[in-house]
């Protein structure tokens, strides 16, 4: 059998014959890998027949309606409605975050419906048992099958007609057909080619748990998540309780959902009112803490903005951010002292949000503000009231998209004031809420919202 040698990118799968110190198609540096391609290897097709013929759409019969509900309804959420027969869905997250603890919670609810197979090539059997007892898994319809041998492990799929199969994890198995050890690009690649010809084929719906890398992004090729259905990122610090499942990539579905878990002893528990959540255990009577609303895909919720300031010991003020962008930080600071005349070369600066949420959006900017200046004044602001509004670099407090469903999810929650742009509340007239129109920065010092 003969073979040769190329240089694969494992970000982008761009193949060349020679090492290149920069891959030519996506620029990254240092991501050309060796491995070696065999003449006569059989190339994977996706077509159930071997002859296929063009046909019409009216001659094209889907079932899309025939979706497998998991019982697990931020899941569910994120999936759109729940799992499509012959799917592929890929679970990524950092190590220890609850993806095979999700999964497994899978097998528990689904098995009752249907037969399902989990292939672990990180566990043995008796470790799947130990976290089964654990998460109160039980039945006859849960088939475990510790395997790193993907041609073997599909084979099962077959013979066991299951309806649904987990893979866990695909950097762990490997296939015979690659010269190569397993977790390589052309390993992933491979693997992934076969699982996918295999869930078109037989009508099982296969989940797939990839490994991330430092940079949190799917370890192996970047082709890998182009070649799924459906790509869900698990989020969240391993020190908090709580879990965002973000579906960056759905064809059955909006990629505008999320589903927000939180970690227990039990497993992962479904949070149906995260904004409620997060606010628990909130102090109402200190300085430096404010309320804003993120709008995590089409879910508003309500997160808590902490800042503390605190003169510096050393010729450079300190800055550091948790949870929010550190450069967006900076900026907002510099607008402080630049519009609002307050001092802060002086002062060492520490921004939070609280629950482990990540605020990736400028509707924040306001609440940001209005933290640091609470911690740099030593006044509390009013416990009830909500700061929404991007600000510019002039000062100026700009509108937001969906502020309509941010204002109607903090009245819901209680709140009883909400500062929003100026321009927002000729939009905002029905709300039974108090609104302050803040056109500048300058105008949230006026009201009557600090303690």
């Amino acid at each position: 059998m003969k073979s040769k040698t190329v240089f694969c990118c494992s970000e982008c799968g761009y193949e060349t014959a020679k090492f290149l110190g920069k891959c030519p198609s996506c620029g990254e540096w240092n991501t050309l890998k060796e491995q070696k391609v065999f003449k006569d290897e059989k190339k994977i097709s996706l077509s159930r027949e071997t002859s296929v013929r063009p046909m019409t759409l009216s001659e094209i019969k889907t079932d899309m309606s025939e979706r497998l509900t998991m019982d697990i309804t931020e899941l569910d959420r994120v999936l759109g409605g729940g799992l499509v027969k012959g799917s592929l869905v890929l679970v990524g997250g950092e190590p220890g975050i609850g993806k095979s603890t999700l999964l497994m919670q899978v097998c528990r609810n689904v098995a009752s419906k249907g037969k399902i197979l989990y292939v672990s090539g990180e566990e043995s059997e008796m470790q799947l048992k130990m976290r089964a007892e654990r998460l109160s898994v039980t039945g006859d319809d849960l088939l475990i099958l510790p395997e790193t041998d993907i041609d073997k492990a599909l084979s099962f799929v077959d013979e066991t007609k299951c309806d649904v199969c987990i893979i866990d994890s695909v950097q762990t198995m490997f296939s015979e057909s690659v010269d190569s050890s397993g977790g390589s690009v052309g390993q992933i690649r491979d693997v992934t080619m076969k699982i996918m010809r295999k869930a078109k084929e037989s009508g099982c719906a296969f989940f797939i748990v990839g490994h991330v890398t430092k940079d949190g992004n799917i370890a192996g090729p970047r082709m890998l998540e182009h070649m799924v259905d459906a790509v869900l990122y698990f989020e969240g610090d391993r020190n908090q309780s709580y879990r965002i499942l973000r579906g960056v990539k759905n064809r059955f579905g909006s990629t505008n959902e999320v589903g927000v878990f939180e970690m227990t002893g039990e497993g992962l528990i479904c949070v149906d009112n995260p904004s409620a959540a997060l606010l628990s255990g909130r102090p109402l009577d200190a300085s430096g803490s404010s309320v804003t609303c993120l709008m995590e895909g089409t879910r508003p919720i309500l997160a808590e903005i902490q800042a503390l300031t605190s003169p510096t010991g050393f010729g450079m003020p300190r800055r550091a951010a948790e949870g929010v962008d550190f450069s967006r930080v900076v900026m907002l600071i510099a607008i402080i002292e630049k519009k609002l005349g307050l001092t802060m070369q002086n002062q060492d600066a520490y921004l939070n949000v609280v629950g482990g949420l990540k605020v990736d959006e400028t509707a924040a900017d306001l609440a940001i503000i209005s933290a640091i200046i609470s911690s740099l004044k030593n006044k509390s602001i009013d416990p009830a009231t909500v700061f929404l509004g991007e600000v510019g670099l002039s000062g100026e407090v700009r509108s937001v998209p969906g502020i309509s469903r941010r204002v109607s999810e903090a009245e819901r929650l209680g709140f009883k004031t909400c500062v929003v742009p100026e321009g927002s509340i000729q939009g905002l007239r029905d709300v039974g809420i108090k609104l302050i129109g803040a056109r500048t920065v300058m105008d949230i010092l006026k009201e009557d919202i600090w303690g």
